[in-house]
């Protein structure tokens, strides 16, 4: 996109036209690219806070090394817009998180710069320790870099790598982006250290009062001085990082491009690992987005002078999120006996007025999903019945929790998966499509997939009061009402319900995908059945249509591999039912990213495309009849 109010950033097409600017002109191209991402996502939406607070950081990191040669790891990739709009990009910015477009996250196939692939936190520092490894095996010269927020460095696995990292003492550079504002507010112990340390009275105290006694007169100079010195050191943020084996630069201004590249040109060349605290302000540059990083974090298109979103004020359709949000509030009002986790996601699972009304019941635990669900079952184990509300790609994260602490033994536990199937611009590492295949094969879980929004508030009532793991699955998006009726009934496990009788062939739908082929069913007098559970499945159910159907077509927003058609595959063969099938779901390959319509239509899950594919199937078995006939 041209412009004349663009005469920095219209120069460059590479971070290697960074290096013919001054000082000055660094500057203000800082300032171009945040107007310019403003620009672009006031119109496509996307992430905006993160990146308005990395933009000097990224222009340095790439005016002082040597990308794609040298390796730039960012982690989550929330932040990155500023990284392709220097990495010639910039042209293609209006077309990101589209369809056909350009990721929202890193991709190793989109750009030699994208050194590694983002979406999930807390994975840049080990994947730059184990590419720090592999540069030194194969004796290779070039330097590794990687950057990471204040929440993603709060995970588990960030501290693995760090302490692995300062084992093995490769040359490496982590730079910790400080803006003390992850997607939900930071909690933990950790982030307490890292931020209230450099504002709280105690070190700002003891800076003070040796300054004061470290007069020339003062007898004990030498004593006091080293008081000071050595609690400065105690209480300052790099103690931690320097006690694990890495040498600690810090905190510095990251909006402060001049300061940002002498200090980058003066750790360039230090050897072993290295920790570089860096503090920005996210939505840098932009009042409303400073104000509020939360609800700027992602944005649909917005108005830039208001903030306001441009979508229209007209009645909207609840969405599955909001009627879980409804639902858990009602239900804590009425029920004391759980409490409910989320693994920093207090507003995309929505939970915020949970937490504003029972406090006592609410657990954000930060970036940490294997810890949520052991939480969860520790809480199982001392009596209390936990709901653990999750997207359905980051629980992938807890598997072996999943598998090992909680369905091993049995445990009262309620996992509330959001954003199940594809969830739309977000992509590939953001898809909830395997979640039915890798919990179906515990033995001891119920897994239930509602196709609308009445449905779900049995199924979480269900849950609720079923003894032992159990799960809920649902969608991202609207769900096509405005309103529910809150009741407290539930539902009997593993039983179906025959929304269509007709003859011949039988569709058996799990989940919201049911109401895309109501119309075809009625049309050609087909069996329609909401099979409601993904496991247990409904056998008598099976057991009925395979005696009275000549084909069955199964149809889910989960991987087709190991999924919920898979099920009655195997329980048509177990039987020596002969019987003909075919399963409708998520093809074997990757799936990019786009608006969930035009993700559903690519690989024929939407409304056309099932009528269609049905229709082929009804034909070809009315050819086969007149031929037997």
């Amino acid at each position: 996109m041209k412009n004349k109010n663009y005469p920095n950033l219209d120069r460059i097409n590479s971070p290697n036209d960074l290096k013919e600017l001054d000082d000055r002109q660094l500057k203000d191209l800082a300032e171009e690219i945040r107007q310019y991402i403003l620009e672009v996502i006031s119109q496509t939406g996307g992430h905006l806070a993160a990146g308005l607070g990395t933009v000097e950081l990224s222009i340095s990191l790439h005016y002082v090394f040597n990308a794609p040669i040298d390796k730039i790891i960012w982690d989550v990739g929330h932040q990155c817009y500023p990284h392709k709009i220097l990495t010639g990009r910039k042209d293609k910015m209006l077309t990101i998180r589209k369809y056909k477009g350009i990721s929202g996250f890193l991709k190793i196939d989109e750009s030699d710069y994208d050194a590694f692939g983002a979406g999930h936190s807390s994975t840049s520092i080990s994947a730059a320790l184990g590419m720090a490894i592999a540069r030194d095996a194969k004796k290779e010269n070039h330097k590794i870099i990687s950057v990471i927020g204040d929440g993603g460095i709060t995970a588990g696995m960030s501290y693995e790598a760090l302490c692995h990292a300062g084992y093995l003492q490769k040359d490496m550079l982590v730079v910790l982006n400080d803006n003390e504002m992850s997607i939900s507010p930071n909690v933990g112990a950790m982030n307490k250290y890292l931020t209230k340390i450099l504002s709280g009275k105690t070190l700002s105290t003891i800076k003070q009062k040796g300054d004061e006694f470290l007069s020339e007169k003062s007898p004990i100079k030498k004593i006091i001085k080293k008081i000071k010195d050595n609690a400065q050191n105690i209480l300052s943020p790099g103690h931690l990082f320097e006690e694990i084996g890495f040498s600690y630069y810090g905190p510095i201004d990251g909006h402060d491009i001049i300061s940002l590249n002498k200090v980058l040109s003066n750790l360039k060349n230090k050897v072993g690992p290295i920790l570089l605290h860096v503090i920005t302000k996210k939505g840098k540059g932009y009042k409303v987005a400073e104000q509020d990083p939360i609800k700027y974090h992602g944005v649909t298109p917005f108005n830039i002078t208001t903030g306001a979103s441009e979508k229209p004020k007209s009645p909207r359709n609840l969405t599955y999120t909001n009627v879980f949000s409804k639902w858990i509030t009602d239900a804590a009002s009425k029920d004391a006996s759980f409490v409910a986790i989320t693994p920093a996601m207090r507003e995309g699972s929505g939970l915020v007025e949970f937490e504003e009304q029972f406090p006592d019941r609410f657990f954000d635990v930060g970036i940490a999903e294997q810890h949520s669900v052991t939480l969860a079952a520790g809480l199982a184990m001392g009596g209390l019945k936990p709901i653990v509300a999750i997207y359905s790609t980051f629980l992938q994260r807890a598997f072996d929790q999943l598998v090992h602490d909680v369905n091993l033994q049995n445990l009262d536990v309620m996992f509330a998966i959001d954003r199940a199937g594809l969830v739309g611009a977000d992509g590939e590492t953001h898809h909830g499509i395997y979640d039915i295949s890798f919990m179906r094969i515990l033995p001891k879980i119920v897994l239930m997939t509602p196709s609308n929004e009445q449905e779900l508030i049995l199924m979480l009532n269900t849950g609720l009061h079923y003894k032992g793991p159990v799960a809920v699955r649902y969608p991202r998006g609207n769900t096509g009402s405005s309103d529910i009726n809150m009741t407290d009934k539930d539902i009997p496990i593993g039983k179906s319900i025959l929304i269509n009788k007709g003859e011949k062939i039988a569709i058996l739908v799990f989940g919201p995908l049911l109401n895309d082929v109501i119309e075809i069913s009625n049309k050609l007098s087909l069996t329609l059945v909401d099979m409601r559970f993904a496991k247990p499945i409904d056998k008598e159910r099976i057991d009925e249509l395979a005696q009275t159907h000549q084909h069955l077509i199964t149809i889910e927003d989960n991987v087709i591999s190991g999924g919920a058609g898979s099920s009655i595959n195997e329980y048509l063969v177990e039987k020596g039912y002969e019987i003909n099938i075919t399963n409708f779901g998520v093809p074997d390959r990757t799936v990019s990213h786009g608006s969930q319509s035009e993700l559903y239509a690519e690989i024929g899950l939407d409304k056309k495309s099932l009528e269609f594919r049905i229709n082929e199937i009804y034909n070809h078995n009315s050819k086969n009849k007149k031929i037997a006939e």
